[in-house]
């Protein structure tokens, strides 16, 4: 069975950091690029961050660009995001997912991913 399991989510002041993490079963983790999404209320879902497998190139969007950093710990299969100098408006639900790495135009296109997680909650208070 195929499973990604997002921890790491909570409450957090504006200007506070923390990390997600991702941890993965159930596929070849070394075949896949790991992605961040999130979700906010009333908003369509958005990619946050891709690193890909093919060469270990590292996506951000432009919302979170020297904010956020994503990386791989191979030997646990799992993904982290460590968040930091947070905003009211990265308040969100936050998923991992695994794309195939045949797919390399669209990084942060949640169309292309092929395994999802449940997601985490993380809210940023103001």
């Amino acid at each position: 069975e195929v499973q990604l399991v997002e921890s790491g989510g909570g409450l957090v002041q504006v200007g506070g950091s923390l990390r997600l993490s991702c941890t993965t079963s159930g596929f070849s983790f070394d075949d896949y690029d790991l992605g961040w999404f999130r979700q906010a209320p009333g908003k369509e879902r958005e990619g946050v961050s891709c690193t890909k497998n093919s060469n270990g190139e590292t996506v951000y969007a432009d919302s979170v660009k020297g904010r956020f950093t994503i990386s791989i710990d191979n030997a646990k299969n799992t993904v982290y995001l460590q968040m930091s100098s947070l905003k009211p408006e990265d308040t969100a639900v936050y998923y991992c997912a695994a794309r195939n790495y045949y797919y390399t135009a669209g990084p942060l296109d949640p169309d292309e991913y092929d395994y999802w997680g449940q997601g985490t909650h993380v809210t940023v208070s103001s």
